[in-house]
């Protein structure tokens, strides 16, 4: 691993301008990168961190304004030529190709080869699998990343940057789908590398997280830099001021919502685990949700919370057993069909870009993807119907575009969660899953969804929330119930609210 001195200036951006169609997204920014420690980047999404990272990890090319790289200019061709130079970056999108190994994904490009020119895999796999034990993550090498969960995919990442000499190692919101146990490991990971010298770059929504591991705090806003603090020298309140250019509060306070009737019932629902006889993801749950209620769900990674909506959608129709109701008329659901037009459910799921969008497709044509039937005029596809309707939401919403056909891949990461609540909200749901809503998110897109979420519930839907966030999941909650290893093992009201005694439920052996 090759380092700077501790407390230098490592890599420097200066003046960086950056234009896109319709958008200034940098503006005669400004970054210092120190050597030896953790370099906190926070904005609200679509205040340019990305695009600033993408610059300096060569993703993005043209732009105006300089780099430095240990007091040398530099210019980076490609992504290649950047991690040659020692800059590597962790994607909050994964980067991961799905149908080869974890091994291959890790030395993709860089494989170890035999005498004779051949890939000696047998190494790449020793390799790997010293590397991805350090992570504390204990999965066969050899298994292919395609049958992992979003958080053990994002280890594979973090493990495949650490393969590489690096120099600086950017990280956006690395811990965006780990554990608390994963994250407090890959905190202590940090700590190490920084110790030795290496810089961290780290990109994050989570206040919380500065707290615990920076030692420098830039904030950007609107495309522009705002500040840079020593982590010890700034209040979170103030960063969050910072961020968002005014005065903070609590931002979202919940508001009381009299319970309706019983909107959804389950009952013994269960759903085996493939090729394991006897063995369950879910393991016989019964609960309800009524109408006017957010029911939150918290559970561990690998505790069944995902596979539990992906159910109640019919996702898993061929598998599962048990019973569902929907205001207490038994239902059939035969597959996400039937779950959207004859129950009324939409789900929002955890990986949007993967599961909830077309990226290359623009905002109005995703807003339409599960209503066409809304946006057709004497049998076709009409544009004009369909744009009226996207720009309606555009507005409701506040999504941020120069247009609503504008293509979702060029929006941040809250524009685009809005952009799926929209699709979903336009089929007139009575019950909304939510899989982890605001993940990747920046604080004030959080309480925009919150807000949100709480002016359904206020017009009588029924809505159901995964969330990994003790602080997200206790306010917009009515009632969390919690998941561990497939089964439910507890259940609390309002007033019963406590990290200790949920995650207690959580944790298997209690």
């Amino acid at each position: 691993m090759t380092t700077g001195r501790p407390n230098a200036v490592i890599m420097e951006a200066r003046e960086i301008s950056k234009q896109f169609p319709g958008v200034l997204a940098l503006n005669k920014v400004n970054f210092n990168i120190y050597a030896g420690k953790v370099n906190a980047l926070v904005g609200e999404n679509g205040a340019g961190k990305s695009t600033l990272m993408n610059i300096l990890s060569g993703v993005y090319t043209e732009y105006e304004g300089e780099l430095l790289l240990g007091g040398q200019k530099v210019a980076f061709r490609d992504t290649t030529d950047a991690r040659s130079a020692g800059i590597s970056m962790i994607h909050q999108e994964l980067q991961l190709v799905p149908y080869l190994s974890i091994a291959e994904n890790m030395f993709l490009g860089r494989e170890p080869l035999t005498r004779v020119g051949l890939i000696d895999e047998k190494k790449m796999r020793q390799d790997a699998t010293v590397v991805i034990r350090k992570l504390g993550y204990d999965a066969d090498v050899r298994q292919n990343v395609s049958s992992l969960r979003v958080g053990q995919q994002q280890i594979v990442e973090i493990a495949k940057a650490l393969t590489l000499e690096v120099r600086v190692l950017i990280m956006d919101e690395p811990t965006s789908a780990l554990s608390a146990s994963e994250t407090s490991f890959l905190f202590g990971l940090i700590r190490s590398l920084a110790a030795q010298g290496m810089a961290i770059v780290y990109i994050t929504h989570k206040m919380d997280e500065l707290a615990r591991l920076a030692d420098t705090v830039t904030v950007l806003r609107d495309g522009c830099h705002v500040s840079e603090s020593a982590a010890n020298n700034v209040t979170l309140d103030q960063i969050v001021r910072l961020m968002v250019g005014r005065d903070v509060r609590d931002f979202f306070v919940k508001r009381d919502h009299a319970k309706g009737p019983v909107k959804l019932r389950a009952e013994g629902i269960s759903l085996p685990k493939p090729g394991q006889s006897g063995r369950f993801l879910l393991n016989d749950i019964s609960f309800c949700v009524h109408a006017s209620e957010v029911l939150g769900i918290y559970g561990l990674m690998g505790s069944g919370r995902t596979e539990l909506l992906e159910t109640l959608f019919g996702l898993h129709a061929s598998t599962c057993t048990g019973k569902l109701s929907i205001e207490e008329t038994l239902v059939s659901i035969l597959g996400p069909a039937d779950a959207m037009n004859a129950a009324g459910i939409a789900l929002i799921p955890e990986d949007r870009k993967s599961d909830g969008l077309i990226l290359n497709m623009d905002i109005a044509k995703n807003i339409s993807l599960a209503s066409l039937g809304s946006v057709l005029k004497a049998g076709l596809l009409s544009e004009q119907r369909e744009q009226v309707q996207a720009d309606a939401y555009r507005e409701k919403l506040s999504i941020k575009s120069y247009s609503s056909r504008q293509e979702v891949k060029k929006l941040s990461g809250g524009n685009q969660q809005k952009v799926v609540l929209s699709k979903w909200l336009l089929t007139h749901p009575r019950i909304m899953l939510l899989d982890e809503p605001t993940r990747g998110i920046d604080i004030n897109a959080k309480n925009e969804i919150y807000r949100l979420i709480d002016d359904l519930a206020s017009q009588g839907m029924a809505i159901i929330v995964v969330s990994s966030e003790f602080p997200e999941i206790m306010a917009i909650s009515d009632r969390i119930v919690t998941l561990c290893e497939g089964r439910l093992s507890g259940e609390f009201s309002r007033d019963e609210f406590k990290e200790e005694t949920i995650l207690r439920a959580a944790l298997p052996g209690n």
